[in-house]
């Protein structure tokens, strides 16, 4: 229930209109409960505020709101855009997800709504004298809402859709996959290497995309409702065709077509590629990233070893959180592949070597990185890393001119 939870409420989170929305209802909902104070005893002692001041304040708000709701709108896309061609147009969700822009398009969509409401009352005489108050006092609230909000998102708004906020953004979503799947490892379930040959029937999806998110609990009710054991083949990211197949499920003892067909309504496809549990993506977006600043057209080493700084403590996040993990399965009927320190490395470090091969300052900073990771303590880390610190001094060797330059790196490499 909770990685559900988690995964709607961030795609809602993607979604620009919503919050907009939701403050808009409670805009109107606020401009009509100021009515509620002619129904107290509060009428026989708050001063009587006049109308005209009331609709001055009201009129001030909706006038202005308007147009800076507008203003935060441009600016806002204007980010995205500068986003999604600096770093990669994968980073995007997660800018869009700006949780203090998104707050603030809505205040200010809000509180205009609000004002417009609030004046045609005002000017309907739906409030008596207590009700001026209270409008009076909500409004002079709303108004310090509103000035501390623009202050609070002038400052966002002159950060977000840098490179620099870009990869921050996307090391804290890579953090929270990392953390997501160590808290259940294997999405919860029991370890695929317990089942030495998968065997069973193959459950493939009639649809084209990438696997976004795998309902475990779903899956587990049905295998225990069908008294099946289900073997996943597949990790959530993996780009999935009716010709592969997604799991394979033992123990059938029913109709075939139609218990298939049940367990297929677990997985769920999509265009695109998500970070809740699919820890790789975001190292792919870092990697995409470093090769974008590579490319001959932007020339930036200096985004390159930021991002390799970046990966680097992602690393030593995912090697601390394996040794204290102690994490029990959740599903005992659903078997689920390990996630390999090789196949993230892979995606981590393949494009950036390749691309920055003929870098001396971001090919150093490289195997600098691998000879730290290979101390985190973890087996399956120093592996990778020694695999890779091979292929890039490799990579170096075939670009590199200069053999001082393929020495310098030879000695950071340790070899």
């Amino acid at each position: 229930m909770r990685e559900n939870l988690l995964f709607h409420w961030n795609r809602i989170r993607e979604k620009l209109w919503v919050k907009p929305l939701l403050m808009s209802v409670v805009s109107v909902a606020v401009a009509f409960l100021a009515t509620l104070a002619d129904q107290t005893d509060a009428i026989r002692w708050v001063p009587d505020v006049s109308t005209d001041s009331v609709e001055t304040l009201l009129d001030l708000v909706t006038s202005s709101m308007l147009v800076i709701a507008m203003f935060a709108v441009g600016a806002m896309v204007t980010a995205y855009g500068s986003a999604s061609n600096s770093a990669t147009p994968r980073a995007f969700s997660v800018v869009l997800a700006d949780d203090t822009s998104q707050n603030a398009l809505s205040v200010f969509i809000g509180v205009f709504i609000y004002g417009a409401v609030a004046l045609v009352a005002l000017k309907n005489d739906l409030y008596d004298h207590a009700g001026r108050f209270a409008l009076f006092i909500v409004s002079v609230l709303v108004f310090a809402l509103v000035i501390l909000t623009f202050i609070r998102w002038m400052d966002n708004i002159a950060r977000l859709g840098r490179m620099g906020n870009t990869i921050d953004k996307v090391e804290a979503a890579v953090a929270n996959s990392f953390a997501s799947w160590m808290y259940q490892p294997r999405l919860g379930g029991l370890p695929a290497g317990n089942q030495s040959t998968p065997g069973g029937v193959p459950l493939v999806l009639p649809k084209v995309g990438y696997l976004q998110r795998v309902d475990m609990a779903a899956l587990q009710a049905k295998a225990e409702q069908l008294d099946l054991q289900v073997i996943l083949a597949v990790l959530p990211g993996k780009f999935c065709t009716p010709g592969n197949p997604v799991a394979h499920v033992q123990g059938l003892a029913r109709d075939k077509a139609e218990c298939m067909d049940l367990l297929a309504d677990a997985f769920h496809l999509a265009d695109q590629r998500t970070y809740d549990q699919d820890p790789r993506f975001g190292l792919v977006v870092l990697c995409e990233i470093a090769s974008r600043a590579l490319s001959p057209a932007v020339n930036d080493p200096g985004t390159a070893i930021d991002v390799i700084g970046t990966s680097t403590r992602l690393f030593h996040q995912w090697a601390l959180a394996r040794q204290e993990s102690s994490a029990e399965s959740l599903y005992d009927r659903v078997y689920v592949p390990d996630l390999r320190e090789q196949d993230l490395f892979d995606d981590a470090f393949n494009g950036l070597a390749r691309d920055g091969a003929g870098l001396v300052e971001v090919s150093i900073r490289l195997q600098k990185a691998f000879q730290a990771m290979a101390g985190f303590g973890d087996a399956s880390i120093r592996a990778a890393c020694l695999e890779h610190s091979r292929r890039a001094l490799a990579r170096n060797e075939l670009v590199m001119v200069l053999p001082q330059d393929i020495e310098a790196v030879r000695r950071a490499a340790g070899f």
